[in-house]
């Protein structure tokens, strides 16, 4: 069983206030149930907490599925929480709508960290992990906790590369360490993230244009204190969708997710994690 945070009110951008969901997201039919806001508190008290989200283009039953197949694969400890967190990242025509994507992530994200600041102030922390355009979600709710947060995990971010020094330089400032995880060789962010991030800000102009993405090249150097970047080798041709594992099952043994797991899993436990993990 697995415990979501539910930001989608429909598909196609409908964001709602989070509400908590639990179930077995991985099943063929998979059958969800709210929990009551009474036993929030007490799921999270005293527990390592990790939020995790899915990026761009996932739809509500893929994000159940690959989501719980990663809670599965984490092998989540007695003292720890793993909260899959959805939000209504669909697509209808990728190039079309992506550009709106960015303001209903950071619109979920907002709204998550209001949900972290309520409900999960009884745990013992607080951390993030995100693909590609989750890390929008993440960031922005990094931003709007009125804690610090433990840890953060960014893998293929589809975020400006300087981010962390100018859009969220106060998200970078309230976690204690921010590990990413990027591949040169992630086409999704060499050719379709630099038009649609351009035409984004011109409808939204909120940050640097003509940035690259943050999930190819990492981080700006210099890198903010406690920024630890991590970059695979071109040989290894990790591409976008080489990360979280697939909404599928069973699950393949030799994956290239799998590493890519291993390495969320050492950054979440404050672990050595440099590539390969």
């Amino acid at each position: 069983m697995t415990y979501y945070v539910n930001l989608r009110a429909g598909p196609y951008g409908a964001v709602c206030d989070p509400y908590v969901l639990e179930g077995d997201g991985t099943a063929a039919a998979p059958a969800m149930t709210s929990v009551s806001w009474n036993a929030v508190p007490y799921l999270a008290k005293g527990k390592h907490v990790l939020l995790a989200t899915h990026g761009f283009n996932v739809s509500y039953e893929s994000g159940l599925a690959s989501l719980g197949h990663l809670e599965a694969v984490l092998e989540m400890q007695p003292n720890e929480l793993f909260l899959g967190v959805l939000w209504p990242g669909d697509w209808v025509i990728p190039a079309v709508n992506y550009p709106f994507e960015d303001k209903i992530a950071s619109h979920g994200g907002a709204l998550l960290g209001g949900f972290c600041n309520r409900w999960l102030a009884s745990a013992a922390s607080l951390s993030f992990l995100s693909h590609s355009l989750g890390a929008r979600v993440v960031l922005e709710a990094i931003k709007a906790s009125t804690r610090p947060v433990r840890r953060a995990c960014i893998t293929a971010g589809a975020v400006n590369a300087d981010c962390l020094d100018a859009e969220y330089q106060a998200a970078a400032k309230n976690c204690g360490e921010i590990r990413t995880l990027s591949s040169m060789e992630d086409l999704v962010l060499k050719l379709a993230y630099p038009p649609g991030d351009f035409v984004a800000d011109m409808l939204d102009p909120d940050h640097k244009q003509f940035e690259p993405a943050l999930g190819r090249g990492g981080p700006i150097d210099p890198w903010p204190t406690g920024v630890r970047p991590s970059e695979i080798a071109d040989q290894a041709s990790y591409d976008h969708g080489d990360y979280f594992p697939p909404s599928a099952s069973p699950l393949p043994a030799g994956a290239k997710w799998r590493a890519a797991v291993g390495f969320m899993a050492a950054a979440f436990r404050g672990q050595p994690a440099s590539w390969p993990p």
